[in-house]
């Protein structure tokens, strides 16, 4: 699909295809060409930013050794972030409902961890969180953690922060947003520091190590894996399962799916997976 030539950059497909390269190695996803006009206009936002007028010469800087926190900008910027509090609703249903319940009664431990693969600003694994503790406040004594990962830096550093505006908050059931939440000095809604505690944020390339052992009794990765190649769903999910507990829990997005891609997960519900070996 090309780039009309009354456009601000001059955009060659050589420069498409070097900068679909660099994000297909550095994050592992794949553009294909329909993406080319979203790559153009998620990245001259980035041309602007530095001062250049050319997609060639914005490849030559992220291809260099000097360019290496730009490449980090620009694998942020084609990351797509969308997301908001309790999406996918069932998945929080059955987190509450069964998953919960379920460890509460037979852990030996009183440990529970958690894992957002991709939580983008936070909402996701503040969602988790508070449906956790309106579980676990009933159940004293337990070490619980959330780990939320995710590519884009600037995703993470918002995350953290646990600010939202009020419109994006209203997902929030309202019982929640009393106990879990209180009004910032700047009128946005902030997440409460026992909510925060719960929660680690930390930036993590899923291709790359993971320093993290588990085991979780369960993994959201929701609406992630859409754009890698079947092959590296194959790779990503033998990897969430051997850091799985035995019969750990994975949710996964609306438009995903395990089916022919791995066998060690057993279909359960909407979008929902249990570990079995």
């Amino acid at each position: 699909m090309p780039i009309a030539q009354s456009c601000e950059f001059r955009f060659r497909e050589r420069d498409f295809a070097a900068i679909a390269k660099m994000v297909r190695a550095d994050a592992g996803i794949v553009l294909g060409q329909q993406k080319r006009n979203l790559v153009y206009g998620r990245l001259s936002k980035r041309l602007r930013a530095i001062g250049l007028d050319d997609f060639g010469d914005y490849c030559d800087l992220v291809q260099s050794s000097a360019g290496l926190q730009e490449r980090r900008h620009m694998v942020n910027a084609i990351t797509t972030n969308l997301t908001e509090f309790f999406r996918e609703a069932h998945h929080f249903e059955h987190l509450a409902k069964n998953l919960l319940p379920t460890t509460l009664s037979r852990a030996e431990k009183k440990r529970l961890r958690l894992w957002s693969a991709g939580c983008s600003s936070g909402e996701e694994p503040y969602s988790m969180a508070m449906t956790v503790r309106d579980l676990i406040g009933a159940a004293p004594g337990w070490d619980v953690k959330i780990l939320a990962t995710d590519i884009d830096t600037e995703m993470i550093t918002r995350a953290k922060a646990g600010r939202y505006a009020p419109e994006k908050i209203s997902a929030v059931p309202l019982e929640k947003r009393q106990r879990y939440t209180h009004t910032a000095e700047d009128g946005r809604v902030e997440m409460n520091d026992d909510i925060k505690s719960m929660i680690v944020f930390n930036p993590l390339n899923l291709f790359d190590y993971w320093p993290v052992r588990g085991p979780f009794q369960a993994i959201f990765c929701r609406n992630v894996v859409i754009y890698f190649s079947h092959a590296d769903q194959r790779v990503l999910f033998d990897r969430f399962a051997n850091v799985l507990a035995p019969g750990g829990w994975l949710f996964i997005g609306h438009s995903e799916t395990l089916h022919s891609v791995s066998d060690r997960f057993r279909h359960i519900g909407k979008t929902i997976y249990q570990k079995v070996v």
